[in-house]
């Protein structure tokens, strides 16, 4: 067994093999989930470090410092030990006063590991809800508000296009064209699967990044979005069904989504839902308070 340390996600790869051979039966993070993710990092990268457990080629198992306070983590269900390893790491890699760790509720191998180490399951944040549906028996292509098409992102004016309506929908300014357009080179990305929905004015109003890996055949929705104004005109379920059916164009036998699952923000969900996503987990997020010089436990 061997464990390779880095300043940020620089083994993206590796991590990303592992989910894409043991995705969604365990982790709730898609390949292109933490391609997504790195490429949209804020944060500098010896502030996010990683760690990688392999055997031989093949990663097992692998632990993402998001931020300080934050850990991802993934471990191959036939590794269970490995959690342990990732957590203590994570534990002397942070100097944050506390730690969460966010699960899928379907990762039994991995709650014994932390309860053993003092993480505790909270019920005060927000969740997101893991949904799928098969890439078979898909809803229709549906009619659009007149005027309105869908297409993929094709050239640079697309890609300043794509970034606009992200920053608008999300007020995330950190989503520049250059940033999104650094984002298309991270695997698993491809254009054909990042969908957008242009006005009648020939503005990007609604898009649906898709994620497709070839390997495990699974898609993943991230992110989605509709500007404000827009809404309510059925654009975002018919960006959803143009991905579901680009998905099974490419040869996907699944396609999964996590919006949030909780009262709080439920929307999105409902509109999954319309397209025959069914929930097959949800994430639970434990925390665990250190006693850091001049900081009480629990402050």
């Amino acid at each position: 067994m061997r464990r390779e340390e880095y300043a940020g996600p620089v083994a993206l790869r590796a991590m990303q093999s592992l989910a894409s051979r043991v995705f969604p039966q365990a982790g709730w993070r898609h390949s292109g989930d933490l391609a997504w993710a790195a490429a949209s990092a804020v944060s500098a990268p010896d502030a996010t470090p990683t760690a990688v457990w392999s055997t031989g080629d093949t990663t097992v198992a692998w632990g993402w410092l998001e931020s300080p306070e934050e850990l991802t983590i993934q471990v191959d269900p036939a590794y269970p030990d490995l959690a342990g390893e990732v957590l203590a790491w994570a534990q002397r890699a942070t100097d944050a006063a506390r730690l969460s760790v966010t699960i899928g509720a379907h990762e039994t191998h991995l709650t014994s590991a932390l309860a053993a180490h003092g993480f505790v399951q909270g019920n005060d944040k927000p969740f997101f809800a893991c949904l799928s549906r098969p890439l078979t028996d898909l809803p229709p292509l549906y009619t659009l508000p007149e005027g309105y098409r869908i297409r993929p992102q094709r050239d640079a004016a697309d890609v300043i296009e794509r970034a606009a309506v992200h920053r608008a929908v999300w007020n995330s300014p950190h989503i520049t064209a250059e940033r999104h357009a650094a984002m298309r080179e991270v695997w698993p990305y491809r254009s054909e699967f990042d969908l957008v929905a242009f006005s009648p004015e020939g503005k990007a109003v609604a898009y649906c990044q898709g994620w497709y890996d070839e390997v495990s055949g699974v898609g993943l929705f991230e992110p989605v979005g509709t500007a404000a104004e827009h809404r309510r005109r059925g654009l975002s379920r018919a960006v959803g069904a143009a991905l579901l059916h680009a998905f099974a164009a490419a040869g996907g036998g699944l396609a999964t989504v996590s919006p949030r699952g909780d009262a709080g923000y439920l929307i999105p969900k409902l509109v999954y839902e319309s397209l025959g996503f069914q929930t097959m987990s949800r994430t639970r997020t434990y925390t665990k308070a250190f006693r850091r010089s001049g900081t009480p436990a629990g402050n």
